[in-house]
């Protein structure tokens, strides 16, 4: 549970907008949305070796 203690005289906007941030990097909704569906280990494996080509490729463009 998230807890952000507004400040006196702080805007209720400026909390809100502190609480976003601070829920997006708990990842929380990413987290969820995951779980919602289940992925095959060879799909996942298949993802993640797709994902260091491409940065492995972006790597050896920067090299060049």
């Amino acid at each position: 549970m998230l807890i952000i203690p507004v400040k006196e005289g702080e805007n209720i906007d400026r909390a809100l907008k502190r609480f976003k941030r601070k829920f997006d990097k708990t990842g929380t909704m990413r987290q969820l949305r995951k779980r919602q569906q289940f992925t095959k280990p060879s799909v996942k494996r298949r993802a993640e070796i797709q994902k260091a080509q491409y940065i492995q490729g972006l790597r050896d463009k920067e090299e060049i």
